[in-house]
């Protein structure tokens, strides 16, 4: 195993610091952001674009980018720029662009197999020189179902049953091959040793492989693996698979409660609690004046078309557009969270936010325009760093998925005017220190499950599930 990283510390001292992520997503967070001047409409495809944006969040020395991806086209088209490119073929170009920062695309498991996302994986870890990363889901909605000849999407408990079996294979196969499985003996005419790829033989539930991968042992063993899912189960799958975790929560309280209920999860799974990392989105709205950064929230806010956004809310609620009015609060009969079968502790999220602030249909759209549930904090650079350094001091995060409202210029001012700061208050690393994603999070290279097995725990290991 690797020493843990110094990225994670101080120099001479054990002072923690942030972990920071870009989260990139076409003109931006916030959905009449392809409406400004400055915005391209076309970027969602754009190479360039994306390219660019890379290089920006590596100048900041952020630790990570990250696309999130469905299999299905999202939402109303007339609303926001929609279609997008497959995240991990976007990775492999970024990745030549790049040289240091981490490099993290969702996939599902519930519309893919294990060996061809674990082969896809693996590949972009070599590709990057270890720079890979895997945002696992397990994609709600009758919509993306259908694309894949089923009326309607599995049960929750189910999807979430089959991603944790999905995990289990994809790392099996990662440690298919041992680190010194290639020999290139060219004197010997050995190229590789047989006795060193093994077959995994898993049989489980949901999946029968028999393996070994055909791509060797990826300069990271594992791709680091991230989780988004906020519900009971999404937490347990976190607790036992992930390195780190994207989440939302609208404040303090309900960030802490999460940061403690996660790392109790980790600690009862026998693992460490301090190899998860938990970052909130943040949505930061930044002006040189607190006048000025709300003068943008505010134009922002203008350009959403609320006919549009409306639509896609009644989605997430499972109502109808008709039944929620613009210029009254939430109805009182919104179907229970038990009733929720897909994205349920977005659900949950948005209606508590709609109460507890008392909020009409038309005033929640404003709020949901900027991070669809995420937090949004609108001010100045120092006040943005305030807010980031209360909740990592408070015990709520590890660090914070940034999700800028407006690309390219948010992410270039959250670059060049927050993380200066944040770097003044020796809260965040001032260069890398190591080069693959897992060393930027301070994580250890997994050991390899199969070297050094006898034949009867080879044959555990294949039926463990």
């Amino acid at each position: 195993m690797s020493s843990q990283n110094p990225d994670s510390t101080t120099s001479g001292s054990t002072q923690r610091k942030l972990h920071l992520n870009a989260f990139l997503m076409s003109t931006g967070h916030h959905e009449a952001s392809w409406r400004l001047p400055e915005s391209d409409p076309r970027s969602s495809t754009n190479v360039e674009h994306y390219k660019q944006l890379a290089r920006t969040a590596e100048r900041g020395k952020l630790d990570s980018i990250f696309f999130a991806d469905s299999p299905v086209l999202f939402g109303e088209v007339g609303r926001r720029p929609a279609g997008k490119l497959e995240p991990t073929v976007l990775l492999t170009a970024i990745a030549g662009a790049t040289e240091r920062i981490g490099l993290i695309a969702t996939a599902s498991t519930t519309y893919n197999e294990p060996y061809n996302l674990a082969r896809r994986f693996a590949s972009v870890d070599w590709v990057s020189g270890g720079r890979a990363g895997w945002n696992v889901v397990t994609t709600a909605g009758p919509d993306a179902a259908r694309n894949f000849g089923v009326d309607d999407q599995p049960a929750h408990a189910v999807r979430y049953e089959r991603a944790a079996e999905f995990i289990e294979v994809a790392q099996k196969l990662w440690d298919s091959w041992e680190d010194d499985a290639v020999l290139a003996d060219k004197a010997d005419g050995v190229w590789g040793d047989s006795e060193k790829i093994r077959t995994v033989d898993h049989e489980g539930k949901h999946f029968k492989v028999r393996g070994p991968l055909n791509v060797p042992r990826s300069p990271q063993g594992h791709p680091l693996i991230v989780q988004a899912g906020s519900s009971e189960d999404g937490k347990d799958l976190a607790a036992r698979y992930a390195d780190a975790v994207f989440t939302a929560h609208q404040t303090l309280a309900d960030a802490q409660e999460f940061y403690r209920d996660l790392k109790a999860r980790t600690a009862a799974v026998g693992r460490d609690p301090e190899t998860i990392k938990i970052l909130p989105g943040i949505v930061p709205v930044i002006g040189a004046t607190e006048e000025e950064a709300q003068a943008l929230e505010r134009e922002l806010d203008r350009l959403i078309k609320p006919e549009y956004a409306r639509i896609q809310l009644a989605k997430t609620l499972r109502v109808a557009p008709e039944d929620l009015p613009l210029d009254r609060q939430l109805p009182d009969n919104l179907p229970s969270e038990d009733e929720i079968e897909g994205a349920k502790s977005r659900y949950t999220l948005i209606v508590q936010l709609a109460r507890r602030e008392k909020l009409t249909v038309r005033e929640l759209i404003g709020r949901l325009g900027g991070g669809r549930g995420h937090r949004t904090f609108t001010g100045t650079p120092v006040q943005v760093a305030d807010a980031i350094q209360e909740w990592f001091d408070g015990g709520a995060a590890d660090g914070f998925n940034i999700m800028p409202p407006v690309l390219p210029s948010g992410l270039a001012t959250f670059v060049d005017q927050v993380v200066p700061i944040l770097q003044e208050r020796g809260l965040f690393r001032t260069e890398y220190t190591g080069r693959t994603l897992r060393e930027h999070y301070g994580l250890e290279r997994p050991d390899n499950r199969f070297a050094g097995a006898t034949a009867a725990e080879l044959s555990s290991i294949g039926s463990a599930f």
